[in-house]
């Protein structure tokens, strides 16, 4: 049986929600269609979540929506208004400037927006133009999925195109539309808006909404706001857990990039950790390096902070203060346990905390690459030499002072040596999204040729895979790979 379009399948539970009330939360939009659009890639993987038929692409009323080329009659684009905190400093209103949710399909009982990023200017734009350029919407594409793959949670893309459309930014380039698919674009900034601005009834609003939509077995409890923001506070202390085992540097955690269900929003400059450096700054406009890599649990906690003020219009101030203290234990055990599964170890003891810090600073110190030697380490073997790891290090008798630690520890787990490695390959991936990868596809599809996009989406996607024929991307870098950089300038 033909399931329906996605044309058909779209609804706008958020406009119905707030679509009459008299306090602004959104704006209906046009989108302003790309000159000569031509699809870049699909994704097919989440194409077939999201139960689109196998061949949507080649539809052309599908096509010309997500290219924002024309909207059926029955769709409505809307852009959503937001404040935010930007590098510490309220901000102020901002909203999305550059992105349009034509509305949400419902899969399995869940709904997901469905979202176009660079289809033109709204209210919330600015002086920018609303369009995103094709190096930063294959950013996102690319890594968007690699973090899914990598089981962290993130907003995900379903197809990106490119144009003929010039957009000016330091230089002139292509004008390209992503089509972003989330869980929520509800952000802490959401909440900041309103709440600054007196306006406590829209506050409350916006919870009902998060609560009705995600949580609606929570509705009718007296403490259904508290639990929220408990909510919150955990999910997010989860995943930037998840981002410092795994070595992601965000780049850019303002309030207004922060989502309300603690997934990974707003792919700007970010970049994995490569020659393991706890002060990495990813992001070149980041001059005095606020968000650097060592800072993201702390920023995390900042970040909650100012959206506890915004829940103090529903919570009283004491069980938000409580409710704050449960981050840095929550974040503290999950990355312990994610640290400890990249080591092979199955129950944490106390002594694991200073074998883990011991090794950080030892891969600090020698420079070493942080995927690569996780990825290494799946192979280690108690009381050799471990020559392939060792090799990483500038002077071995560091990495050897380590290692005598290490094989004491493994010796007390029950676990066996191959199911320990197996289970090594599973959370150690070999694959990240090196920013020289990311290049490289950018140059070449600045060109016209887009077959390096597809190829990584689909080596990314499997990332603890071996993929034989892919091995290069699992060496060290090239050296010119060390003068990137990436700006705010997307």
């Amino acid at each position: 049986m033909t399931r329906s379009s996605l044309s058909e399948r779209l609804k706008h539970h958020f406009l119905d929600h707030f679509g009459d009330s008299d306090c602004t939360y959104l704006s209906p939009v046009l989108a302003h269609a790309l000159q000569d659009p031509h699809l870049v890639g699909v994704n097919e993987t989440l194409a077939s979540e999201l139960q689109l038929d196998a061949n949507f692409t080649q539809q052309t009323e599908t096509l010309e929506l997500l290219s924002g080329t024309r909207m059926a009659n029955h769709i409505m684009p809307i852009a959503v208004v937001y404040s935010g905190h930007q590098f510490g400093v309220w901000a102020g209103q901002l909203g999305d400037g550059r992105a349009m949710t034509l509305g949400e399909i419902s899969v399995a009982d869940e709904l997901w927006d469905i979202q176009l990023k660079g289809a033109g200017t709204t209210p919330y734009s600015r002086f920018g133009d609303g369009r995103a350029v094709l190096r930063s919407s294959i950013r996102e594409y690319l890594c968007s999925e690699a973090m899914h793959a990598l089981k962290i949670p993130t907003t995900r893309a379903l197809c990106l195109f490119d144009s003929s459309t010039p957009v000016y930014r330091e230089t002139v380039e292509s004008a390209a539309i992503l089509c972003r698919v989330a869980r929520s674009h509800i952000r802490f900034g959401t909440f900041e808006h309103f709440y600054h601005r007196g306006q406590f009834d829209a506050c409350k609003d916006v919870a009902d909404y998060v609560l009705a939509r995600h949580f609606s077995s929570w509705q009718k409890n007296d403490d259904r706001y508290l639990r929220l923001f408990r909510h919150v506070v955990t999910r997010t202390a989860n995943t930037i857990a998840q981002w410092q085992a795994v070595g992601f540097a965000h780049g850019v955690m303002n309030t207004d990039n922060m989502s309300i269900l603690g997934d990974t929003l707003d792919y700007g400059p970010f970049g994995f950790v490569e020659t393991y450096n706890p002060d990495f700054i990813c992001n070149h406009s980041d001059e005095r390096g606020r968000y650097a890599f060592k800072n993201q649990p702390t920023i995390g906690l900042w970040n909650l902070n100012a959206l506890a003020t915004a829940f103090s219009a529903l919570i009283p101030s004491q069980q938000l203060i409580e409710a704050l203290q449960t981050y840095e234990g929550e974040y503290q055990s999950v990355y312990r346990q994610l640290m400890g599964a990249k080591l092979g170890l199955t129950n944490m003891i106390e002594c694991d905390d200073t074998l883990i810090d011991q090794l950080l600073a030892c891969l600090h110190t020698h420079k070493v690459d942080y995927c690569l030697f996780f990825r290494a380490l799946c192979d280690y073997e108690v009381n050799t030499e471990n020559t392939q790891i060792r090799d990483l290090f500038n002077t071995a008798a560091d990495f050897d002072n380590w290692a005598r630690q290490y094989d004491e520890r493994l010796k007390r787990e029950q676990t066996g040596n191959t199911e320990r490695r197996n289970h090594m390959r599973s959370v150690n991936p070999k694959y990240i999204l090196r920013n020289y990868m990311a290049q490289q596809a950018i140059t070449t599809a600045e060109q016209g040729d887009y077959s390096q996009v597809a190829y990584l989406l689909k080596l990314l996607q499997r990332p603890f895979d071996e993929h034989p024929d892919a091995q290069r991307f699992a060496d060290h870098p090239p050296p010119w790979a060390s003068e990137l950089s990436v700006s705010c300038s997307s």
